[in-house]
């Protein structure tokens, strides 16, 4: 023990699993079995226990160090009183743990969680194992002791590392300084108003960001446009025939001549009279003569000079006459030696070469180097060798119908003979080089790849609608018992929503079609917020659309919790409120939570506002303290005994399944009976959300571009990835979570209460650009990218039978803003997901390869606004757009298509015009706003409150100072004590005995019990 406790403090993140497996003697006592979630915790009965094992806590002693960890060990003073063996090995995940009894029956049960039920088997061993081909990560495995005190594990070191605090300087810190070199820090401070250093930063990592999106885009357009450009001749090579057709003396009304097998458009050379006929002759005596050799060769009319190419023979049939053959033909034909001719004669080329295929090649025998085609037939059989020697005459022969450009390239010595092909050239290859050829099959092979995604993701879509949807949905048929409904808690965050907004939010959850007794409403009131045109703040709103039953009369004291924020911000209070939500005939209990904030802070705007991932975390955190036994804020022990109060009995560790809902969503009847069935009947799911439709999609023209993008982002995008059962992104807005799997005989594996989880989603210290975006815009998606993250082999599903209605923005300047937050967070989640090899699938067809794609298609989103302008202009120019077209089509097409597949509903086709309508927005206008403000960390327009909205209420003065201490962490047992009558709950025997108790005693947990300070405080932050 006192090696593991040196190791400690060395290490303490690692401390619990080496101590755990150096020692053979640490064991944990074992509670007897209680029945029902109502009783209460019994106390401890082992009294011999003289070892016990604290974990890591992490408190906030001071604003430098608030995401410290201490590590608290006591000695071990009689190991042989203990009767249980912890065993922990190295794991490759947090699901492979099982457990085995031994020396007992098979049916002896071990489970997890606070108040949760454990089977005393009188001094039989029960050993908690891992699986034995987890060697490559570690994991730590829990038992359902009330000794331990554990705040933070490490199970996952791919997540623990996320938010860890950055060295000052790395490659991605040097490399924005770098692209930013030319903007100084005097001229940002002067200019841009940026006097903190973080914010200085923050810019050059935006610039940098913007500049890798640049570079990517670039990549993607030379891929597609300029590979082909610079590897191939682009220039229409046409053949002899085609010539004679659009250039000869029948064809339209250019004219040309073909020189060396290089094509020049002489037509208005000679039509304008730019040509000079030498005395005796004219343009009119000459006319005919010049119309017949339209579209044919004329090279011996142009020899070449020897000496300029380098050639050093002459033909020997010709005696030296540089244009013997073309003059004793026809006296009319000039030779053109001097160099005004050669100039004007290339001045009218055109670009374009003979074409020979290779079929015309190998017949004819003529050869190619370096893609031009030379004959030399003609040399090979005339007795008068052209090169005046026998020795070129094998050579000529052995190129016949090849390629010689390796050949030739190889041989040394042959310069002399090669200088004088050029006199052979005849045209040119029509077809591609080996490197043009590689080109093709890069943007064939790209082209390939994303119509194949695109078609997948179309037939995806179509099988998950047609056949997998309902089934994973399927509700029994025979009516569960009590005991086998699964507890759900509803979670609804409040901010500056009206009334009429949040009323018909819960009307909507409580006419749902599930046990009003099995679920429960948490709603949350971010604060002291009066909403724009609204009469009320939120929480008066609240408090008067729900029947208080606890407390009957008055506020109830606020308690304090540990909040996101920065100073003294991270020490927040809220009102508890417990009791009924009635609608028609439906009565749900309903729990409201009222940050209020600190007596100091309730003097300010936005009093309690701490944003909505403090909000989520006030539920999750509780669960989670809840569920390992661990010591509970003032905050989170009311929340305790007030959901076990109005629920009668039943403890927040028993709920299974956390539902998360925004105050401004309607939910359908069937959805959350759909979403819990789809939970029962696989269990690997981990998380899931519905299908989100528009409330509002009529109310102006913003609205409507938005109903068929929000209808193929669900049925084309979240169908597909829920192939894979690894859907990116839950939205907040409708989704649910599992917040335990039950498994291994009966033992609880945490999911949303995953330590690693909230170590991650909790970290108050948010510094870079990077963790901005993820946790102050993106924080939806990024707590389902934790769950992927840490639970890789489970699954996240999209559930299209389980509908939800919201409202969306009706103005642009809201919808950018909007779209602004959503797109910088998908980017910075999908470079987190990317870097998960542990997801499912292999290569190509694996969701990490899905995600790549995904972050590909994101950043080069502005690159399709000009991929379909080079359709639109490259098809009116004649150029062969065929392969961007088709992909194009395809993504077009299929869109279409799943519309009629899918909604069977015409009407989506007119939506799907005006989104096509919108294209220009969506891909040009939004990505190009979002990428630049990517440094942006606020809401926007997009909630809009009464007064002057300065941000997320957490922003504090850093030099203000926290006292950790003012916040106190104490297990159930320890605030129980401090009640005296305490015990009385549990045997009231009526509804008005339980209020009563609630109204008289619950609020002397406050006052002088919670502001003592004793000498154990320290130990208990």
């Amino acid at each position: 023990m006192s090696q593991n406790k040196e190791q400690a403090e060395k290490d303490p993140k690692d401390a619990s699993v080496s101590s755990s497996s150096a020692s053979s003697s640490i064991t944990l006592p074992i509670q007897k079995q209680r029945q029902t979630g109502a009783e209460f915790p019994a106390e401890e009965t082992n009294e011999k226990i003289t070892s016990k094992l604290a974990y890591e806590i992490e408190n906030t002693q001071t604003e430098k160090n608030n995401n410290r960890h201490i590590l608290i060990e006591e000695k071990s003073k009689n190991e042989t009183m203990f009767n249980e063996k912890v065993s922990a090995e190295n794991s490759r995940s947090n699901d492979n743990i099982m457990v085995q009894i031994t020396g007992t029956s098979s049916d002896a049960r071990v489970s997890k969680g606070f108040m949760a039920p454990i089977e005393d088997h009188k001094g039989k061993r029960v050993s908690l194992v891992p699986r034995r081909n987890g060697a490559k990560r570690r994991s730590q495995y829990y038992s359902a002791d009330s000794t331990h005190n554990l705040r933070r594990f490490s199970t996952a070191p791919h997540v623990r590392q996320d938010m860890a605090p950055r060295q000052k300087y790395t490659p991605w810190v040097l490399f924005s300084k770098l692209v930013t070199l030319f903007i100084s820090d005097k001229l940002l401070t002067k200019t841009g108003k940026m006097e903190n250093p973080q914010i200085r930063q923050a810019w050059r990592e935006k610039v940098a960001l913007c500049f890798c999106i640049l570079l990517v885009s670039a990549a993607l357009g030379f891929f597609t446009f300029g590979l082909l450009q610079l590897s191939c001749n682009q220039q229409l090579n046409m053949y002899h025939q085609v010539i004679t057709d659009k250039f000869g003396a029948t064809g339209g009304n250019q004219r040309a001549m073909i020189v060396r097998g290089k094509i020049y458009n002489v037509g208005d050379y000679f039509r304008l009279g730019f040509h000079r006929p030498i005395f005796p002759f004219t343009d009119d005596t000459l006319n005919g003569t010049i119309t017949s050799r339209y579209g044919k060769e004329i090279s011996d009319l142009f020899p070449l000079d020897n000496a300029a190419i380098g050639c050093a023979y002459q033909p020997v049939y010709n005696n030296g006459a540089l244009c013997a053959g073309a003059q004793i033909n026809n006296s009319q034909l000039h030779c053109h030696t001097s160099r005004k001719s050669i100039d004007t004669l290339e001045s009218v080329w055109n670009g374009n070469y003979v074409a020979y295929s290779w079929e015309d090649i190998l017949k004819n025998k003529y050869f190619v180097w370096n893609q031009k085609v030379y004959d030399v037939t003609e040399v090979l059989a005339n007795p008068n060798h052209w090169f005046n020697d026998n020795s070129t005459r094998p050579l000529l022969l052995s190129l016949l119908g090849t390629d010689a450009t390796m050949f030739l390239t190889q041989q040394k010595g042959l310069s002399s003979t090669t200088n004088c092909f050029e006199h052979f050239l005849i045209g040119e290859v029509d077809g591609r080089g080996v490197g043009c050829s590689i080109a093709n099959l890069i943007v064939i092979f790209l082209t390939s790849i994303f119509t194949v995604v695109t078609s997948i993701k179309f037939l995806s879509a179509a099988i998950y609608e047609w056949f997998i949807t309902e089934k994973i949905s399927k509700v029994l048929a025979k009516p569960k018992s009590k005991e086998e409904i699964k507890y759900v808690v509803i979670l609804v965050p409040c901010y500056s929503e009206n009334e009429e907004s949040m009323r018909a939010t819960l009307d909507s959850l409580a006419a749902n079609d599930y046990s009003n007794e099995h679920k429960l409403f948490f709603v949350i009131s971010d604060g002291n917020i009066t909403g724009a045109g609204n009469d009320k703040s939120t929480p008066e709103i609240l408090k008067g659309i729900m029947e208080i039953k606890a407390p009957k009369i008055g506020d109830p004291e606020p308690k304090s919790y540990l909040a996101l924020g920065d100073g003294t911000k991270r020490h927040n209070m809220a009102q508890v409120y417990a009791g009924y939500y009635n609608y028609e005939d439906q009565q749900v209990p309903m729990i409201l939570v009222n940050k209020c904030g600190t007596p100091k802070e309730q003097e300010e705007p936005k009093a309690g506002n701490r944003g909505k991932r403090d909000t989520q975390l006030i539920l999750m955190q509780l669960i989670a303290h809840a569920f390992y036994n661990e010591k509970m804020s003032e905050l989170e022990f009311d929340l305790f005994e007030k959901i076990r109060f109005v629920t009668n009995g039943v403890t927040i560790d028993k709920y299974e399944l956390v539902t998360m809902v925004d105050a401004d969503t309607l939910v359908s009847r069937e959805a959350l009976k759909r979403m819990v069935a789809t939970m029962e009947n696989d269990p690997k799911v981990i998380g899931l959300c519905g299908e989100t439709k528009l409330l509002n999609r009529t109310q102006s023209w913003v609205t409507m571009i938005q109903i068929f993008e929000y209808y193929i982002s669900h049925h084309l995008g979240k169908t597909f990835e829920s192939v894979f059962g690894g859907v990116i992104c839950l939205p907040g807005c409708f989704c649910m979570y599992r917040v335990f799997a039950t498994k291994y005989d009966g033992l609880r594996v945490p999911i949303l209460a995953n330590p690693d989880i909230l170590k991650a989603y909790s970290t108050n210290d948010v510094e870079t650009l990077h963790q901005k975006n993820l946790l102050l815009l993106g924080e939806d998606r990024y707590l389902t990218t934790l769950m992927l993250k840490t639970f890789p082999r489970r699954k996240t599903l999209y559930c299209s039978t389980a509908i939800c209605h919201t409202l969306v923005p009706d103005k642009f300047k809201v919808l950018l803003s909007q779209r602004r937050r959503w797109l910088n967070g998908t980017v910075h989640n999908l470079m987190e997901l990317v870097t998960v090899s542990q997801l499912p699938g292999k290569f190509c067809f694996s969701m990490q390869f899905v995600v790549f794609l995904e972050l590909f298609a994101t950043v080069t989103t502005p690159f399709a606004v000009l991929f379909l302008t080079y359709l639109v202009v490259g098809a009116a120019l004649g150029q062969s757009v065929a392969l961007p077209f088709i992909y194009f089509a395809v993504s077009l097409l299929l869109q279409a298509v799943l519309v009629m597949v899918t909604s069977h509903k015409p009407l989506y086709i007119v939506w799907f015009m005006v989104f096509i309508a919108a294209f220009p927005i969506w891909n040009l206008v939004v990505p190009l706003y979002a990428y630049w403000h990517f440094d942006d960390f606020s809401w926007g327009a997009t909630r809009k409150i009464d007064g002057t909205d300065t941000g997320h209420g957490g922003n504090g003065s850093s030099a203000d100072y926290f006292d950790p201490r003012v916040i106190k962490w104490k297990k159930w047992d320890e605030w129980r004590s401090e009640l005296p009558t305490y015990s009385s709950l549990s045997t009231a025997n009526s509804e008005t005995d339980k209020e009563s108790f609630i109204a008289e005693t619950f609020e002397k947990l406050t006052g002088e019990a919670y502001n003592k300070r004793d000498a154990n405080n320290d130990e208990n932050v």
